[in-house]
């Protein structure tokens, strides 16, 4: 299966999947919001309002996906699939105003509350609707994962959490039926907490991709590996990832090679490594290239050295590309510094003048960060 049709099979699962989910929260809208008002139970009614709100954030994830899947153009040349993000504000917004609107009215219900009805009824409806909302939202979240998309993934965990606040629903009708109290509104708040808890949650984690978060761990480190397969390739570093939506990445990446490569043959390099990254991971990777010093010289001996001695500092990670100028006899390599260090380049400075006094050398240091693990 080619790129464009992998990734239309994989909208066409997320709306699929999204139907199911509208359809089966529309049926528990309607069968909760009617045992509600006959139970005279503000639970039970705020429970199918965030059925409600979940229908509509299945709509707009359908919209969102659609949108999303525009061709590049002009005026957006990396696409549209950052749409999907968008989408999930708007949802995380609707969960967050469900749940300030459900506050609200159990507030009212818990100082001035009223009497209810429960029924065996009730009760096995409530059950029905917990069972059905675990299976859905197990689905949907597995969906979610083989598709990558974090609305559904979002949309599955909401479900069963939605599982939980039925059950929540569930020993507020028991304690009612079988010792006349009403808790309803006291379970209701509870409700509305864990609904504003799950929408803020969902807007951060959004706005944190479209902020720009850390590459996954594990991709990260599953990329690099896949680099060193290629013919030619000792290491792969400085791996920097950029999210324009979940099918499309785009990326650099600098790649050490000896350094008695020729031309000719760091293009043959940089091609194939192009290509397994595009067919692998939809991934269009830039890279660059390091050149490993082969010689058994003093410059060899002094980069082990200069290694050694970068333990002595508290912020630096590791350190890659040692190079000599052949024409200046400055000495560069880069250093991967912590980013909990408070200034960097001061540390970097102090480290070349550290330097330069152990070896009588001149030294510039790059700084470089852990963009990816």
């Amino acid at each position: 299966m080619d790129k464009d049709n992998s990734v239309a099979q994989r909208d066409k699962k997320i709306v699929r999947t999204s139907v199911i989910a509208i359809l089966t929260n529309l049926f528990l809208v309607a069968f909760k919001a009617v045992v509600g008002l006959m139970a005279n139970s503000i639970a039970i009614v705020l429970d199918a309002l965030n059925n409600l709100s979940d229908a509509l954030s299945s709509v707009i994830t359908i919209l969102g996906t659609k949108l999303a899947a525009r061709p590049a153009d002009a005026k957006h040349p990396f696409g549209y699939g950052r749409i999907e993000y968008l989408t999930a504000i708007i949802i995380a917004c609707m969960v967050l105003a469900a749940g300030a609107g459900s506050a609200v009215t159990s507030v009212k219900n818990i100082l001035n509350p009223e009497v209810t009805n429960y029924t065996t009824v009730t009760v096995v409806i409530v059950v029905v609707a917990i069972v059905t909302k675990i299976v859905l939202g197990t689905y949907t979240k597995k969906v979610g994962k083989e598709t990558d998309s974090d609305a559904l993934v979002a949309s599955g965990a909401d479900a069963t959490f939605d599982a939980v606040i039925s059950a929540g629903t569930l020993v507020g009708a028991l304690v009612a039926m079988f010792t006349g109290y009403v808790i309803d509104g006291w379970v209701g708040a509870i409700i509305s907490i864990a609904i504003l808890k799950a929408g803020l949650e969902m807007l951060m984690d959004t706005l944190s991709s479209i902020v720009g978060s850390r590459a996954d761990a594990d991709l990260a480190n599953e990329i690099k590996a896949k680099l060193r397969t290629v013919d030619g390739v000792l290491g792969a570093y400085d791996l920097v990832l950029h999210n324009y939506g979940p099918t499309k990445l785009m990326g650099s990446v600098n790649v050490a090679v000896y350094d008695w490569r020729t031309a000719d043959e760091l293009h043959a390099i940089s091609k194939k490594a192009q290509k397994l990254m595009l067919d692998e991971y939809r991934l269009n990777l830039y890279v660059g290239f390091y050149a490993v010093n082969t010689k058994q010289n003093e410059l060899f001996q002094m980069e082990l050295d200069v290694s050694k001695d970068m333990a002595e500092y508290e912020y630096v990670m590791s350190i890659h590309a040692f190079y000599e100028n052949q024409v200046t006899k400055v000495i560069s390599f880069d250093a991967v510094i912590d980013f909990k260090c408070p200034d960097a380049r001061a540390l970097a400075t102090k480290i070349e003048n550290d330097l330069a006094a152990k070896y009588g050398r001149t030294f510039r240091i790059q700084i470089d960060r852990a963009y990816s693990d």
